[in-house]
């Protein structure tokens, strides 16, 4: 460990923290509160990982989605996943030339920096799949010929636990291919008051470009930079490895948990730590930075068994479990 390389990278971070803030005020125009949905938001543009936002109708997660992209300038897109939505209208496809006698790629939404995926669950298996390899791969293969997709990429996903009819359950492999699930909580009281004057009048808000896509890399750049203990990447691999078997732990909750967090788990809680701890100015990530962001990395990865869905157990409360039980470094 070189303590001069971390203060160094902590100074770099110091340095670009004021476009992050700058980023912050301009959101803020239009956002009210949901300062953790931002935090998440900004970490997923940070790391290049994709983010699904659950949350009731109403609580403003297109407006975030749609109010960030404006805010870094990016080339953004927005699609209204419906049951009838093809993956043609999402990827493209090939269109023929009476003229010329030959076929051509006419490429869809999905060629963006910033896909808005509003109301993912809406439409069905065979466009999840088609997303699927976008976000898997950053490429869409139209006929025959595989197109890349311009750089920074990231899917930010909307989604309602609400209303099941006519929606398609997102199958295991997408979700986890998401790497933070954030879910959108009511605004509180003065949060709601500030919603009510602001909204109620006529919109005078300019949202001004305050980070470039240059910047964006520069920043993944500097998160390359970010120092990870060996014991918080301990600590990191004991909390995986428990939501597989706690009773390796000391737990006794292998009876509810049917399949545990896969590998991506180890890799994402590696690099939104470290982006929370330079979200807060600082060059290395601590066990806090773990388990402030374990929920959004863990909740969509931890499969339960009938016995815990009737005994009401959620994916929460096992998170919680292993965040209160296994020893902190």
């Amino acid at each position: 460990m070189d303590y001069g390389d971390i203060t160094k990278t902590g100074n770099l971070i110091q340095e670009q923290s004021k476009s992050v803030d700058l980023l912050r005020q301009e959101v803020m125009k239009i956002l009210v509160g949901q300062e953790h949905l931002l935090d998440r938001m900004l970490m997923a543009l940070i790391t290049g990982g994709h983010i699904l936002l659950e949350g009731v109708p109403g609580l403003a997660k297109t407006t975030a989605v749609k109010t960030l992209a404006q805010a870094v300038g990016l080339k953004f897109q927005r699609i209204s996943f419906t049951p009838d939505l093809l993956p043609a209208d999402l990827i493209g496809t090939m269109i023929y030339d009476p003229k010329s006698g030959s076929f051509s790629a006419k490429k869809g939404p999905v060629f963006t920096n910033l896909l808005l995926a509003d109301e993912i669950n809406r439409a069905p298996a065979k466009v999840q799949s088609a997303l699927l390899e976008a976000m898997q791969e950053h490429q869409v293969t139209i006929g025959d010929t595989t197109y890349p997709l311009p750089e920074p990429f990231l899917v930010m996903a909307t989604q309602n636990p609400i209303e099941h009819e006519g929606t398609y359950p997102l199958p295991e492999a997408q979700i986890d291919r998401f790497m933070l699930k954030c879910k959108v909580s009511y605004p509180s009281k003065d949060d709601e008051r500030r919603i009510m004057n602001r909204f109620t009048r006529k919109l005078t808000a300019q949202i001004n470009v305050a980070m470039t896509a240059d910047q964006i890399t520069g920043l993944r750049d500097l998160l390359e930079q970010v120092y990870c203990d060996e014991k918080v990447g301990d600590y990191i691999l004991d909390l995986v490895l428990a939501t597989r078997k706690p009773s390796v732990y000391g737990i006794a909750i292998d009876h509810q948990i049917e399949y545990g967090a896969s590998p991506r788990a180890t890799l994402y809680l590696n690099l939104v730590s470290r982006a929370n701890a330079m979200l807060h100015g600082r060059g290395y990530a601590t066990p806090q930075d773990v388990k402030e962001i374990a929920y959004d990395v863990l909740r969509h990865r931890i499969m339960l068994t009938y016995e815990a869905e009737a005994e009401e157990v959620t994916s929460e409360d096992v998170i919680t479990r292993l965040l209160n039980e296994i020893p902190v470094p």
